[in-house]
């Protein structure tokens, strides 16, 4: 017997399964939702749902749609996939390094198993966790992958759901954990059907892209099961180690009980279940520690219990101490005590005014007892690269030695670090947006809106990548031939030695944000960050600058020349990215 679940409670008569050229009248049960046992077909026989008569839908909890979102249901069963990863321990947010990738452009084949084949570059690099832009089926071929449609199905030019669950064998049988990025917060435009079933929708709520997600109204409880059984889905049949929820700002929800919640005790249960740790981590706009603050006991409320959550106020930080732009929600970053203030405290705006948003924003945290290893950290992300009108990376307008200093800074931060895919090398190409849509109206939309946003900051409509264009993805593919080239390796050398600093000295480990300080001298553009008994010193001005040792001794640093004597580099001062010693108790640091 093959059997179909639906809810859909929007149907009013009739809803049947078509299959093999048949259309299968399903029966009606209690609270929405439709049945049907059947033995007059093949279990793996393609399907869709009619709705009163309509055309056939894919299933909103189908697991491969082999012609993408507007096409029928594939069956698969993910219990099927002989895993070999009985032994894998999992990794914990606390001590981990984050490597975020795009599957379509992370390698020239763009797919899963491609993909396999670059594991041991990231095992070599230092990183512990893999982080996945989302997969979810969207439409074409290429895309970012925030416009999925089917939350459950895994997208097929990357190489479908067994191609996931390849990769996250394969990750874990070289010791690294794979994290998911998943998008419950919006729907996209194109292929998504569900308004039809029932009520994923609701009016009552509007984000910025549009109706929000049904989390409170009419109908909302088996929308919430919809998006807590996708939690579990990943976690359990696919054996993610965490989950990367985007944009939890968004997710509107009015109940005493809120979804984040749900879905940390989703999580919490499960890997209790599989004994090994299971993570959620948000990206939340609201500068809000209770997010990831821990449950409280039985009924008494606390925070939500995600276990970790981005902070772009320390990114805004460090670009505009590295690059110097202010224009936008960079602004408030000019402040001289902007990056001091992150650096202890993870937040910038923490009940502050913001200029930006024209309103104070954020609230305080408790640097004694809020660990920094709850805030995952970065220098360079999707968002940050992709959503500069030309895709420009850090890289492409920042000298090698200012981009030195700034890793060093993050990896040596009392945060969760990540990196965006080929930061470690200085990566040259860009990284771009880029749609593979298939409805014109909608592209000519999108075309028009980034055309009109970004003429607004002072580029021209002829300046930005068409989404649409093939060159704009080809683009973004990284180029593998860099590595051992010049400045490339040069960094990645760089990425690698701070990476095992980062590892091997615990002073560099420590989650303890009120035993750090960091001292900002803004007119001279030098960062001094306070580790323990190490310290981290960042020169980002164009003079040089002595930094005396105080009998200390230097570990690393960007120019080898550091580790000479001071009789083979006395001299040498002032020159352009050259470290020296001055003697026996002072080092001199070159400009930039």
């Amino acid at each position: 017997m093959t059997s179909y679940t639906l809810w859909a409670p929007a149907a009013t008569d009739l809803v049947e399964v078509a299959v093999e050229d048949q259309r299968l009248p399903m029966t009606r049960g209690e609270g929405g939702w439709w049945h049907l046992e059947t033995d007059a077909v093949a279990a793996d026989a393609p399907y869709g749902y009619c709705l009163d008569g309509g055309d056939p839908r894919p299933d909103p909890r189908g697991r491969r749609l082999v012609d993408g979102p507007h096409g029928l249901t594939t069956p698969y069963d993910p219990t099927t996939f002989a895993w070999t990863d009985q032994d894998w321990a999992g990794q914990p947010l606390e001590g981990s390094v984050i490597y975020e990738l795009h599957v379509g452009t992370f390698t020239p084949e763009g797919t899963f198993d491609a993909a396999i084949g670059r594991l041991d570059h990231l095992v070599d690099l230092g990183v512990t966790t893999v982080e996945l832009m989302p997969v979810a089926s969207f439409p074409g071929v290429h895309n970012w992958g925030y416009d999925g449609v089917a939350l459950f199905a895994v997208h097929e030019p990357y190489g479908g759901p067994a191609g996931l669950q390849r990769f996250v064998d394969a990750a874990h049988g070289k010791g690294l954990a794979v994290a998911l990025d998943v998008v419950y917060n919006h729907f996209g435009p194109d292929g998504n059907y569900l308004r039809e079933f029932g009520p994923y929708f609701t009016e009552a709520h509007h984000t910025p892209w549009g109706a929000a997600v049904n989390l409170d109204g009419p109908g909302s409880d088996e929308v919430r099961r919809y998006l807590l059984d996708n939690v579990s889905t990943w976690l359990r049949d696919f054996h993610v180690d965490a989950l990367r929820l985007d944009a939890v700002h968004a997710l509107i929800d009015e109940r005493a009980l809120p979804i984040l919640e749900e879905m940390a005790r989703t999580a919490d249960d499960l890997a209790a279940e599989v004994g090994r740790p299971l993570t959620l981590i948000a990206e939340d706009d609201r500068n809000d520690a209770r997010t990831t603050t821990p449950r409280g006991e039985g009924a008494v409320a606390a925070g939500t219990g995600i276990h970790g959550q981005w902070t772009d106020d320390i990114h805004h930080a460090l670009h505009v101490a590295l690059t110097g732009e202010t224009d936008g929600y960079y602004a408030d970053f000019a402040s001289p005590d902007a990056l001091p203030k992150v650096f202890t405290g993870a937040f910038y705006h923490d009940g502050s005014y913001s200029t930006f948003r024209g309103r104070a924003h954020g609230r305080p945290i408790d640097r004694a007892t809020v660990p920094g290893w709850r805030f995952v950290a970065s220098l360079q992300t999707h968002d940050q690269v992709g959503n500069r009108a030309l895709g420009d990376r850090l890289s492409m307008g920042t000298d090698p030695g200012r981009l030195a200093a700034g890793a060093a800074l993050l990896l040596t931060s009392p945060f969760t670090p990540m990196l965006f895919m080929g930061e470690e090398w200085a990566a040259s190409t860009p990284w771009q947006y880029f749609t593979d849509h298939q409805d014109e109206t909608l592209v000519e939309a999108i075309r028009n809106g980034r055309a009109a946003e970004f003429a607004s900051h002072g580029w021209g409509a002829d300046e930005v990548p068409d989404p649409q264009a093939a060159g704009t993805v080809e683009a973004s593919r990284l180029d593998w031939t860099e590595l051992d080239q010049g400045i490339h390796a040069r960094m990645l050398d760089w990425y690698r030695t701070l990476l095992r600093l980062r590892r091997d000295v615990p002073d560099l480990r420590s989650a303890a944000m009120d035993q750090v300080s960091l001292d900002w001298d803004a007119q001279g553009r030098t960062a001094v960050l306070h580790r323990g008994a190490h310290r981290v010193v960042a020169h980002l001005g164009d003079g040089p600058l002595d930094v005396p040792l105080d009998g200390g001794r230097v570990v690393a640093s960007w120019n080898d020349a550091v580790h000479a004597s001071a009789a083979d580099t006395a001299g040498s001062g002032g020159t352009e990215g050259v470290v020296h010693l001055d003697g026996p108790g002072a080092l001199v640091i070159g400009p930039r």
